[in-house]
């Protein structure tokens, strides 16, 4: 993009090669391996989903798997500035960059370090609202497709609380997203399909 500025780059063991980007219409944003993980079109792509999810309830508790750089925490913060928000990355280099560069500690967010496969990073609690963002660059791991993951996400909700599923939407992901989702729908009463830009939100209750 023209006027686009690199501010860092970093190697992460988990998403390879990350960049703090700034640019005049996207202001400043983190990059895996070339595709946007925070800030960014990825703030637009929450915030239409979480608009379609603010008619729902009052927001107490919010748990982000994949936490990044804070976008999702930012967002929440701002609509519900009493809500507890607990994020899990597997990444510091990533919550790093958040802190430094999308002000990620001025959002309130408990967070860990870990790997939400190993179910005991989790915490013994439930949530309103589960955000799962478990992208490494732009693959899904295998791991967090199983019937074993998703079955221990949906005990991670409350009483009439409800899980967003993150999937890239475009070219071959395609099917791999459409594949998820008729998983989902073994295990959840409700599940919405939400498009928005080139991704396929699974909206789950």
């Amino acid at each position: 993009m023209i006027g686009t500025k690199i501010l860092e780059e970093r190697k992460s063991k988990y998403n390879g090669n990350l960049k703090v980007c700034r640019s005049l219409g996207m202001g400043t944003y983190i990059q895996a391996e070339g595709l946007t993980q925070s800030g960014g079109i990825v703030e637009s792509i929450w915030k239409s989903t979480l608009r379609h999810l603010h008619a729902r309830y009052d927001l107490q508790s919010t748990l982000i798997l994949g936490l990044g750089g804070g976008t999702v925490a930012k967002l929440i913060r701002k609509k519900y500035s009493n809500a507890k928000i607990t994020g899990i990355d597997i990444d510091p280099v990533m919550i790093e960059l958040g802190k430094k560069y999308l002000h990620l500690d001025d959002y309130k967010v408990k967070i860990i370090i870990g790997d939400v496969s190993n179910f005991s990073n989790l915490p013994k609690q439930q949530f309103d609202l589960v955000i799962v963002d478990l992208y490494q660059g732009d693959k899904f791991p295998e791991k967090f497709e199983t019937d074993a993951f998703i079955n221990m996400a949906r005990t991670l909700l409350a009483d009439n609380g409800t899980i967003v599923f993150n999937r890239l939407y475009y070219g071959e992901k395609r099917p791999e997203a459409v594949k998820f989702g008729n998983r989902l729908t073994k295990v959840f009463s409700k599940v919405d399909w939400f498009y928005p830009e080139a991704n396929l939100m699974f909206i789950c209750s």
